[in-house]
């Protein structure tokens, strides 16, 4: 038979709300009369008790997040006085379950509800797993309170024979939450509040052994700990012994760093970071790999210059004057760093020097030919700044650790190149070179230029974090160079952070006083002569860069400098020349043999590559700078090849469509220009770049294909001293290109006299030194026709047999 519940006579009762505590019936609790619900609550029941008819009554209600349960309990208040704590209090006892009905109205501030006593009907005599339950809810309670040593508790629920009383028992259990006796409350069927009660208990029994078995081998481990705490310190204590004994003076390693971290002058993040790493070194062992790696990685971070910064030198003029004594031209350079220093000057006078956490570094690409200064100009600009220098080599760099530093996970992990460049020069404001970026590749192992994104981001570097290092550095005081030869190789996004300042090359004139002030008393110095020993014209210098050398640097020249003084001293040691010698230009052809680059206006007339139709001179950029190129078209016989278009000469796809364009404009322009060409559409057109092995890319060459196919159609020569550069469009308009100062420079090295230019590069022109536009005849043109008019020398021969 299963166990009854039934609802009784209804009672009007005070609530006394319980705010996050559940008082079950069976429990005698003692509350707070402080509280102002608690003090209305017992105060109306005592108005409202008769004399003689018993003890003041009130509804214990649990009231959880301002919400009242459906059940309460019956609360006989027993006695109302004082608290352990002086506080006055009440002691009440729960007598029994009470269903909470409407609200209704009594004496006092308290609020008052009927309700209805819910009793309890159990099958007599009880079933047998009813019987069963209460042995195993009393084996449980007893269980939990022996790992408690409540010994008189345990009797206490052993004489406890009542299911519903067994079950309003576990409302003393600690453990249980506010919705668990909650749940117990509203459970009316006393044998289910009795499994439910049960099953909390013995889930809570669970969940303690596992905590047990965790502490305990927590416990253990801590034991272990202990053990090995003592038994070093013991080790310690004899090693001490023993030193003392044998008079050394030696201390422990751990203790030396943490006084070496706190004694140095590190940032507040950077100093926690080194003294966690410490108590690690101290609670490591000395065979354990970590050991040697915390002692790497800490001997880093002491290393480190944190707070080494040098003075910088405001001395304007004086930087100036610095950057002018060790370099020749680059005046775009001399002007930046001239300015950037001004400017930190200005910031220092008026107290801002550090904004927003960052400082005002540089960042500065180099991009030029190879043997323009691009390399030693760092040097001189750290020398004209009063910082230190220090260079960092990218070519052929493929891992991007090598920028950001490797994981000290790995073995032999190391600071990225960075980290290490600020290490060796010192101080936290140098100036770090970054020789040769656009030679940075990528593989599986990461891409590099992607890496120093954050590096050469002045608006990031102020917190850049090195993989290794794993702490910010500011990098926001560095002055960064970035030296390139080729600007296209150089990633857009990175390019887009630096400050591009082009170095298209050195006149003759300059070439001349670099060698005389700088590479000439060099290579003495390294051939072992004085000064006065040996002798260089400037007519000599001149010759040896303008006919033994053409490039937009100065590298071979200097060579061709150290060659000459070998020989020279060569013959001196042999006898057969005595020192100090002179050397002028007739003396270099017997010394280092004849000129290389003889320019065409020099050569003979029918030497000339333009003596034929058909040969137009060209300018083009190349990694090397500016430099002249021949463009050759002939026409094939009817009979013997198919019409059509050929190129030769390693062309790329654009250069090979202004071909395209340049055939087709005096195809359908031919008539205009009085060129024959109606025999275009039998026979074949060849056009073809000399230096075959070299790859050729670009649109500026078209003008000059189109003047050389011009040429051969008209019989007209295109004059020798003429260079033309280009993009020319299907309607004959000449379209702006770009590298004007690199393409006059290689023109005038080249002997050219007249250079053919679109008049939209015309603003170009105030890039290029005033001495060589003064040699120059440059003509800006808008239309192809112009160009002609220029370039063609008038017909040696009728136009037909040129055709």
């Amino acid at each position: 038979m299963a166990s009854e519940s039934k609802a009784s006579v209804p009672l009007t009762l005070p609530v006394l709300p319980l705010d996050d505590e559940v008082v079950l019936p069976g429990m005698v609790v003692p509350l707070d009369l402080s509280d102002n619900d608690v003090r209305a609550a017992v105060e109306a029941a005592q108005a409202a008790a008769r004399p003689g008819a018993g003890k003041p009554r009130v509804l214990l209600v649990p009231r959880v997040d301002g919400t009242y349960a459906a059940t309460g309990v019956l609360g006989i208040v027993e006695q109302v006085g004082r608290l352990s704590d002086g506080d006055p209090g009440a002691l009440i006892r729960g007598i029994g379950r009470v269903r909470i009905g409407a609200g209704t109205t009594g004496p006092g501030a308290a609020l008052w509800v009927e309700g209805g006593t819910v009793e309890e009907v159990l099958p007599d005599p009880l079933p047998g797993a009813v019987t069963e339950l209460v042995k195993e809810y009393k084996a449980l309670a007893t269980s939990w309170l022996k790992k408690r040593g409540a010994w008189q508790v345990v009797d206490r629920v052993q004489q406890i024979d009542g299911v519903g009383a067994l079950a309003d028992n576990s409302g003393y259990s600690p453990f249980l939450t506010v919705e668990q006796k909650v749940a117990l409350l509203e459970v009316a069927d006393p044998v289910a509040r009795l499994k439910l009660a049960t099953a909390q208990l013995r889930e809570h029994l669970a969940e303690q052994d596992v905590a047990e078995t965790i502490a305990k081998d927590v416990q253990e481990g801590v034991d272990k700990q202990q053990r090995e705490f003592l038994l070093r310190r013991q080790l310690e204590a004899v090693r001490k012994e023993l030193r003392d004994l044998n008079g050394e003076a030696e201390g422990d390693e751990s203790d030396d760093y943490r006084a070496r971290v706190e004694a140095a002058d590190l940032p507040e993040k950077v100093r926690e970071a080194a003294l966690k790493e410490v108590e690690k070194l101290e609670r490591s062992s000395d065979q354990s790999p970590e050991g040697s790696w915390i002692r790497t990685w800490l001997d880093t971070v002491l290393e480190l210059p944190w707070n080494e910064r040098t003075e910088d030198r405001y001395d304007i003029r004086g930087a100036r004057a610095v950057l002018d004594a060790e370099h020749a031209g680059l005046d775009d350079v001399k002007e930046r760093i001239t300015e950037y220093l001004a400017v930190r000057k200005r910031r220092s006078d008026r107290g801002l020097g550090v904004v927003g956490g960052r400082r005002g570094g540089a960042v500065l690409a180099l991009v030029g030919p190879p043997g323009v200064g691009k390399t030693s100009l760092g040097q001189s600009v750290a020398h004209a700044m009063g910082r230190e220098f220090v260079r960092v080599a990218l070519g052929g760099v493929r891992d991007e650790a090598e920028i950001r530093g490797h994981r000290r996970t790995y073995v032999g992990a190391l600071p990225g190149r960075i980290v290490r460049a600020i290490k060796e020069a010192g101080s936290m404001n140098p100036v770090v070179l970054l020789d040769e970026i656009d030679k940075v590749g990528s593989d599986f192992r990461g891409d590099p230029a992607a890496a120093l994104l954050e590096v050469l981001d002045p608006a990031q570097n102020h917190t850049f974090r090195d993989h290794y290092l794993e702490v910010e550095l500011d990098l926001s005081d560095v002055v960064f160079l970035a030296t390139a030869n080729v600007l296209e190789a150089i990633p857009e996004a990175l390019l887009d952070r630096m400050e591009l300042v082009r170095l298209d090359g050195y006149t003759e004139d300059e070439k001349v006083v670099i060698a005389r002030d700088h590479l000439l008393p060099r290579q003495l110095e390294r051939a072992g002569l004085e000064s006065g020993e040996v002798v260089l014209e400037e007519a000599a210098l001149r010759k040896l860069a303008g006919e033994y050398t053409r490039e937009a640097g100065v590298r071979t020249l200097e060579r061709s400098i150290a060659r000459l003084l070998r020989k020279v001293t060569a013959q001196h040691e042999l006898g057969d020349r005595e020192l100090p010698f002179t050397v002028t230009p007739e003396d270099l052809r017997e010394l280092i043999g004849r000129p290389h680059h003889v320019p065409e206006s020099a050569q003979d007339p029918a030497e000339r590559r333009t003596a034929v139709p058909g040969v137009a001179t060209g300018l083009a950029v190349t990694g090397a700078g500016g430099d002249v190129l021949f463009v050759e078209a002939s026409l094939a016989d009817p009979e013997t090849g198919a019409a059509g278009l050929t190129l030769t000469g390693q062309l790329g796809d654009v250069m090979k469509e202004s071909a395209q364009i340049a055939l087709s404009f005096l195809r359908s322009h031919g008539a205009e220009l009085e060129l024959p060409v109606t025999g275009l559409k039998d026979r074949g057109v060849h056009i073809h770049f000399p230096a075959g092995a070299v790859p050729k890319d670009g649109p500026s060459a078209g003008v000059t294909m189109t003047t050389a196919l011009a040429s051969l159609l008209s019989g007209r020569l295109v004059r020798t001293d003429v260079a033309m550069t280009g993009e020319v469009s299907l309607t004959g308009r000449v379209l702006p290109i770009g590298g004007v100062k690199q393409k006059l420079l290689a023109a005038h090295r080249a002997g050219i006299t007249t250079v053919v230019i679109p008049k939209r590069n015309e603003a170009d022109l105030d890039d290029v030194p005033a001495e060589i536009l003064e040699k120059l005849e440059v003509h800006p043109v808008t239309d192809v026709r112009q160009v002609l008019e220029i370039a063609l020398a008038p017909a040696a021969v009728p136009v037909g047999v040129a055709a």
